[in-house]
């Protein structure tokens, strides 16, 4: 999740030709025009998004209808649409010894897993606070305890920006058990929903081939396996998978649609009665301008389509700090030294 890298990487069509005659000279340059409009200028690329200049996946909406989950999904949470939030993943919040008291005190907290107590997480939710678990479902991460759990063959390439992670095979079986591990772990710390970062791996240069059908076929099978200890599972980005998934989530998290302007992927959410989790990344954050923030919140422009959504200015480390729409901030405590789970002290 995230960690989502927002720096883009210009792709420019590079060629020649030979100058013989002036009309072979015009043809070469319709030539290059045409080829150019085909392929586009450039190619945005960040850590969850492979696709044209205008930030759009390259691939379109799984076709066929929505599938219809093996589990009774009126048994699960599902949080209301404009539920507020808070996302804390680079340090584990300050141990509390009374949920209530942890500020901003808002209803859903989105946190990862590996790095807080079953402890913290009861006194949370004794405060009426329900528990987005986070962790990598797409990822092999080289500081996570079971990372050599993983077989050679199911690591694909490196991760855009982040050179400690590699795509996984979403199919293979030894990373699904891999995963059954990790829902009942979380089932374990009394984690009320799931948040799989990373099932768009079909999505960029995984180096496995990938495809959306296998990504859609892994989230379902994620929210089957969290479904049986009465956990929630919320679709990570990876908009292409709505149509196909919508039945067996009970809400998104998204990141940046507004920055690319994609949030109308993402709209189906909300129409269903499901929230959608949207995190912003403005580069001047902590200190965002007041028309920056109003236009993040404006639902115009790149905003649009966003009604409804539980929209967080947030800074790319996922910290303690944070923004919201009515102009209010806060900053969770997190604990200041710390092994994380990264296996690095901070």
């Amino acid at each position: 999740m995230n960690k989502t890298d927002p720096a883009v990487e210009a792709r420019r069509p590079k060629g020649s030709f030979f100058r013989t005659k002036k009309f072979l000279i015009a043809i070469a340059v319709v030539v290059v025009i045409v080829i150019a409009l085909a392929v586009g200028l450039g190619v945005g690329l960040t850590r969850n998004r492979e696709g044209g200049d205008d930030g759009k996946s390259k691939y379109p909406p799984l076709s066929g209808p929505p599938d219809i989950p093996p589990y009774n999904v009126s048994n699960l949470w599902q949080p209301a649409v404009g539920t507020p939030w808070q996302i804390i993943l680079k340090k584990p919040i300050v141990p509390v010894s009374n949920g209530s008291d942890i500020t901003p005190y808002e209803t859903v907290y989105d946190l990862d897993m590996a790095d807080h107590s079953a402890d913290t997480f009861a006194k949370l939710r004794a405060a009426g606070i329900s528990i987005i678990c986070y962790f990598s479902a797409g990822s092999w991460e080289n500081w996570r305890s079971d990372k050599d759990q993983f077989p050679a063959a199911d690591l694909g390439k490196v991760l855009n920006g982040w050179p400690n992670e590699k795509w996984l095979n979403v199919s293979s079986p030894a990373v699904r058990d891999i995963m059954k591990a990790r829902i009942k772990a979380a089932a374990s710390k009394g984690c009320t929903a799931i948040d799989p970062d990373n099932v768009d791996g079909y999505d960029n240069d995984n180096g496995l081939g990938l495809t959306g059908e296998e990504a859609a076929d892994y989230v379902k099978f994620l929210a089957t396996e969290a479904a049986s200890y009465n956990m929630s599972t919320g679709l990570k980005n990876a908009g292409a998978l709505i149509p196909r998934v919508i039945n067996f989530v009970q809400f998104s998290v998204n990141e940046q649609c507004i920055q690319f302007a994609e949030c109308k992927n993402f709209k189906p959410f909300i129409d269903a009665n499901k929230p959608v989790f949207n995190i912003e990344y403005p580069p001047s954050a902590p200190n965002v301008p007041a028309n920056v923030a109003a236009d993040i919140c404006s639902h115009q422009g790149k905003a649009a389509y966003t009604e409804g959504f539980s929209t967080v200015i947030k800074t790319l480390d996922l910290m303690g700090w944070v923004q919201y729409c009515d102009g209010k901030t806060f900053n969770t405590s997190t604990v200041t030294t710390f092994t994380n789970s990264r296996g690095a002290s901070s």
